[in-house]
Parts: structure tokens; C-alpha cells; sequence
């Protein structure tokens, strides 16, 4: 016998639920089916993926590794049973978009606002990714469009530029930095700052600009998200640099912006599968998009005219 769906759909129940009672319920079966299966899968495997121990499962390392790649795979199941949902609901057809999460919290929703006014039995089905995943799924043709910051389409799709804007800073609402207008790299002097991850393309470039200026900061604190960055701003925990999506939406919410100095570009590209039949919608919502970006080029322009975010 080799493995097969059901062993897979077995291992994946147990890992969700946490035990093989919550798997069997999960997959409307019973205990002693669930254990069988699971055995018969490792032993198929030639893997111990679990500890046994006073009645409980705990995963081994190679379980976890292998449940990154069954979820993945599961990824394309579940959006051909979500599609034919979407096909079902929606007479007017569905937009699917893949993006970086940066942009499913800073310019998708008011694009989605601005698409569903003018097609509102449309459905939009947004999924965020991190790269290198992002790229993956777009160059498989799931997605009727992508927006990523990398300037090189994904294998079998197009890209074209669709926004660009310099990084800014955000600052607590009160601090002494936020009565200037322009950053410069000396302002930064003994700052508590926070940065985004060491593997960030941006924090590489705010680093080597501190570095050519001869700037030393205070830093202390890090993250991979840049929503996550300037909370940690909003709690007065040091001052940040963001890219201008995060900044200009936190700018709403109290947090103070200001333009840098030094020109750190931020670009926004739109990417479109080249062999995904072509549907008139998609080209709507890009439209939708298009809007958005004209809008945040107001608001930039505003920033550099010397009107102050706050």
C-alpha cells in the first residue's frame, strides 16, 4: 500500500485539533479509525511524527516540517472549493487578489470601497502573503491580480508600476521631532528607534543611510510588520521609519508624519497572470486601484508642501 489523500487529510486533522479525538470529529469518524490511519501513515512514511505518552500526541519536528508543506498543498484544495462558493454567490463573478499584508491593510480596502460601489454583486477575495510564497502563487495563475513591491514579474505574469512613495517617518503625537517639517539623518541622533526586521530591503537602506551620515540611534526593538512598528511608536516606545502606505494610514490615528531628508523609494507594482483567461472585472478593480494611488499622491503632496500629518 502507499500513502494516499486520506493518510494526509488523517495526519492534517490530528495536527489542527490537537488530539485524535478532535480529529475524528473533525473528519466524522471514529477513534480508533483516526489511530489506525495515523499509524498506518507514519509507518508508510518511514517517519515517527508523534510522541505517545499518558494518552496525548506531541508532534515531532518532522511532523511540523511536514505540516508546513501539507498546508501548502491544501492551499490549492481549498480555493477550488472556495471558488465554486464564490461561482455560486456571486452572479456578477469574483476578483481574486494576492498581495503583501501590507497592502490588504492599507490600499486594498478603500479600493475594495470604491470597486463595490459601482459593482456591488461582485464579490473580492483578497489573500495576504509574505514572499517568497507570494511570487509562488502568482507565477501558478491562482489570482486574477497581485500587488508586490518586487519590480521583476513572477515566472508567467506581467507587472507594471502602479504607485511609488518615499519612506516617512512616524513619531508619538507630542514628540520634539514632530515640529520639524524635514527629517534629517543628525535629528536621529540618540533616538530610541525602532526598526523593521534585519532581512528588510528597507531597513537595509535606512541603516545605510544612518551609517553614511555617521548617525548612531538607540536601537532596541524590531519587528517584521510594519503595523506592528508603529504601535510600539503609538506607545511612546521610540520613532520609526515605515513605508509611506503603514505611515499615511497611521497618520489618521494619531501617530505623527514626516517626510526624510533622504529619498528611500517605496514602489507598488501591479502584477497580472499572463496565461489566466481574461475577464473584464479585474481590469475594473485595477481601475479601482488606480484611483487610490492618485489619492495618496494628494496626500504626499500635501505632506511635501509643508502641511503637517498629525
Amino acid at each position: 500500500m502507499s500513502i494516499n489523500l486520506r493518510h494526509i487529510e488523517v495526519f492534517r486533522a490530528v495536527m489542527t485539533s490537537g488530539s485524535v479525538s478532535g480529529a475524528a470529529r473533525l473528519l466524522h469518524t471514529s477513534q480508533p479509525t483516526v489511530s489506525r490511519e495515523l499509524s498506518r501513515c507514519e509507518r508508510l512514511l518511514g517517519l515517527v511524527l508523534f510522541e505517545r505518552g499518558h494518552g496525548r500526541l506531541r508532534p515531532t519536528q518532522q511532523a511540523l516540517q511536514l505540516f508546513a508543506e501539507v498546508e501548502r498543498s491544501f492551499v490549492g484544495l481549498e480555493r477550488i472549493v472556495a471558488s465554486a462558493a464564490g461561482l455560486r454567490q456571486f452572479a456578477g463573478g469574483q476578483v481574486a487578489v494576492a498581495c503583501l499584508p501590507v497592502f490588504a491593510q492599507s490600499l486594498l480596502p478603500a479600493a475594495c470601497a470604491d470597486f463595490i460601489a459601482d459593482f456591488p454583486d461582485v464579490g473580492v477575495d483578497i489573500s495576504p502573503q509574505e514572499s517568497p510564497w507570494l511570487e509562488e502563487w502568482l507565477a501558478a495563475q491562482r489570482f486574477d491580480l497581485g500587488l508586490t513591491e518586487q519590480q521583476q514579474a513572477p515566472a508567467g505574469c506581467q507587472a507594471q508600476a502602479l504607485w511609488q512613495g518615499d519612506e516617512l517617518c512616524v513619531l508619538p503625537a507630542g514628540h520634539p521631532l514632530a515640529e520639524k517639517r524635514r527629517l534629517e539623518a543628525r535629528d536621529f541622533a540618540g533616538q530610541s528607534f525602532i526598526s523593521l526586521a534585519a532581512s528588510d530591503s528597507y531597513r537595509q537602506q535606512v541603516d545605510a543611510w544612518f551609517a553614511r551620515e555617521g548617525v548612531a540611534r538607540r536601537l532596541q526593538l524590531s519587528s517584521h510588520s510594519a503595523a506592528s512598528v508603529c504601535e510600539m511608536v503609538r506607545l511612546g516606545l521610540g520613532v520609526a521609519i515605515v513605508n509611506p502606505l503603514t505611515a499615511l494610514a497611521e497618520a489618521e490615528s494619531g501617530l505623527a508624519v514626516r517626510p526624510l531628508a533622504e529619498s528611500i523609494p517605496f514602489s507598488v507594482q501591479l502584477v497580472t497572470p499572463q496565461f489566466r483567461p481574461a475577464s473584464p472585472l479585474p481590469l475594473r478593480f485595477m481601475d479601482a486601484l488606480r484611483r487610490q494611488a492618485a489619492a495618496l499622491n494628494g496626500r504626499l503632496e500635501t505632506l511635501r508642501g509643508g502641511e503637517m500629518l498629525d
